[in-house]
């Protein structure tokens, strides 16, 4: 199974880390990132650095493509070069899926045209300017694309493929493998659930750094 995960500068490390993990696990994986060039990129936090070993030019095909969020998005909404890329990789896989607002990447390819997509909620009701349907769940199979909320919910999206490539077992097994099992000390991983104060502090964080 040929994985390529897209990397750009202002990447959100857990957008393309998180879905590694799971996906990475599958028998007979071959991953690789793919970056504009070759070489480090970014990330969203300014901190630390992913590196791309293979430049979009020396892959023309993917089993399954996987293209992470983060601020770089808005740039990538407007590089033909990236687009045109996209298109021709999701003519050749078997899913073609992204993570937060990679969707909007998708979306600037044409690819989520009447087509049910989630991202980030903060973005959200902005995927429709692509055609997409927003839906708030935290992963939506629309077949061979599919979507993912924001961030660590790539996780999620990886262990459902998983599910789909190699079994519930095997899902399972790797669940079991990265010790996911989430616990967190509180209950506001959603905008439905976190106080309407910290919605608000997060969106003004959020329109900020995306400046």
């Amino acid at each position: 199974m040929d994985i390529v995960f897209f990397l750009f500068d202002r990447i959100t490390a857990l957008d393309a880390v998180g879905p590694y993990e799971v996906l990475s696990r599958l028998p007979g994986a071959r991953v690789r990132f793919a970056g504009e060039a070759v070489g480090p990129v970014t990330t969203d936090n300014g901190f630390l650095r992913l590196m791309a070993d293979v430049s979009i030019d020396e892959i023309d095909r993917a089993d399954l493509l996987v293209v992470p969020g983060g601020y770089g998005t808005r740039r990538l909404e407007r590089a033909p070069r990236v687009l045109e890329w996209v298109r021709a990789i999701d003519a050749t896989s078997r899913y073609t899926t992204a993570v937060c607002t990679g969707s909007f990447v998708l979306g600037a390819a044409g690819l989520l045209e009447g087509r049910r997509a989630t991202t980030h909620w903060a973005w959200l009701e902005q995927l429709a300017k692509y055609g997409a349907v927003p839906v708030r769940e935290r992963v939506v199979d629309e077949g061979r694309i599919v979507t993912a909320a924001g961030v660590s919910s790539g996780i999620d999206m990886a262990l459902r493929l998983a599910a789909t490539l190699a079994g519930p077992e095997l899902a399972q097994a790797i669940q079991l493998g990265i010790e996911y099992d989430p616990a967190p000390p509180f209950d506001a991983g959603s905008v439905d659930k976190a106080p309407p104060m910290i919605v608000e502090q997060l969106r003004a964080l959020l329109a900020a750094r995306a400046e």
